[in-house]
């Protein structure tokens, strides 16, 4: 978006201001579809989960990929309406819940949707039992995700040496196993651990089937890559590995859906925030923001994520830190930004590739309240 654009959005709707395109999120998705056209795309709705964007993704013919009851009961909301026009419907085509711990609270309020849901150990699976019986299970494994920028193997997936139990297991409680599913990590940029997770799931798939458990999905996870700098590895060139790996692992009448969240959304936005102070210290310029990381910047903290900050002004640069509006000390975005050191308070900062992970986990610490969310194109 032309920098003269956001100024006149800011200085009509205030700052901080978060505009999210929903052009870019079609583009996106498209994109995705277009290299991977064998794959059905469940948005992860933790990533950004403004109904505006489920909706836009909705329309689109995303599916969608849930953590909780209300991002469930979101999505199953837009399905309820579609429904009355879609005579043949079936949940799983829209939705798969794939937190792998669920409350027993949870497992009984979504049992009547008949839903696909995630496990990976014993005592989730006597808790489904016992919860939540209509549903379908997909058996997530560890995987290697060695690269990736947010790790997930330490807090989820079954041992692959596990698997084949589990799946039995599941049958004998009545249960039906429907497929396999793995993370590689959020923004993975080691592609290898796709191919060695495709490795490890295809030989239990296939071992499982050999032994008459009718598993017919595939569930590859997300951590596509988001292209935050020019030097990040091509989204089309996993693809055409993935491609392959399909082809070489599964048999046609398999089942392969994916879960990307950053992928759809992280390029969609921009943030404008106001400097509201300016000060020297340790001989460096300190410019203070009415934003911060217990705000859009919470993916600074919680996603690893680098932010970036361009000026609208020009003038000479040195490094300077950009720093949050809480008077907790520990809310510095970030000490090694290159602006203007003739930028002044009222004067406006810019933040691009900011959709993914940011109001999302944003907070109401100190009692400021978080950007104001502006959606264009949508």
């Amino acid at each position: 978006m032309e920098t003269n654009k956001l100024l006149n959005l800011v200085k009509k709707h205030g700052s901080p201001l978060f505009i999210i395109d929903h052009d870019i999120i079609r583009e996106n998705y498209q994109r995705f579809k277009k290299a991977l056209p064998g794959v059905q795309a469940y948005y992860a709705v933790k990533a950004n989960s403004e109904l505006e964007i489920i909706k836009t993704l909705f329309d689109e013919g995303s599916s969608f990929d849930v953590a909780s009851y209300n991002e469930f009961m979101d999505v199953y909301n837009l399905i309820d309406r579609w429904r009355e026009k879609k005579k043949e419907f079936f949940i799983w085509d829209k939705i798969v819940f794939s937190n792998t711990i669920k409350d027993r609270e949870t497992l009984r309020r979504i049992n009547k949707y008949e839903p696909l849901v995630t496990y990976d150990n014993m005592d989730e699976l006597i808790k489904i039992k016992e919860n939540c019986k209509k549903a379908g299970l997909i058996l997530r494994l560890k995987v290697p995700d060695t690269g990736s920028q947010v790790e997930m193997a330490s807090k989820f997936g079954a041992e692959p040496g596990d698997a084949l139990s589990l799946i039995k297991k599941s049958f004998d409680f009545g249960l039906k196993v429907e497929g396999l599913s793995f993370h590689v990590g959020s923004q993975c940029t080691n592609f290898e651990n796709y191919v060695s997770a495709l490795d490890i799931t295809s030989e239990i798939f296939n071992e499982a089937r050999k032994r008459g458990y009718e598993l017919d999905i595939i569930d590859v996870g997300g951590g596509f890559p988001v292209p935050y700098d020019f030097n990040g590895p091509r989204f089309e060139k996993l693809a055409d590995i993935l491609n392959k790996e399909f082809k070489r692992h599964f048999s046609e009448d398999t089942e392969i859906i994916a879960e990307p969240g950053r992928f759809f959304v992280a390029t969609s936005s921009i943030l404008v925030s106001e400097i509201i102070g300016k000060a020297r210290r340790d001989r460096k310029i300190f410019y203070h923001i009415n934003d911060g990381v217990y705000h859009t910047f919470s993916g600074v903290v919680y996603d690893h994520w680098i932010p970036n900050f361009y000026s609208f002004k020009r003038g000479k640069k040195e490094i300077c830190a950009v720093v949050g509006q809480t008077c907790d000390s520990f809310d510095k975005i970030s000490l090694a930004e290159h602006l203007p050191k003739n930028l002044g308070i009222g004067d406006y900062l810019y933040t691009k590739n900011i959709g993914a992970y940011s109001t999302a986990s944003s907070t109401k610490f100190n009692g400021f309240e978080g950007a104001k969310i502006l959606h264009v194109n949508n």
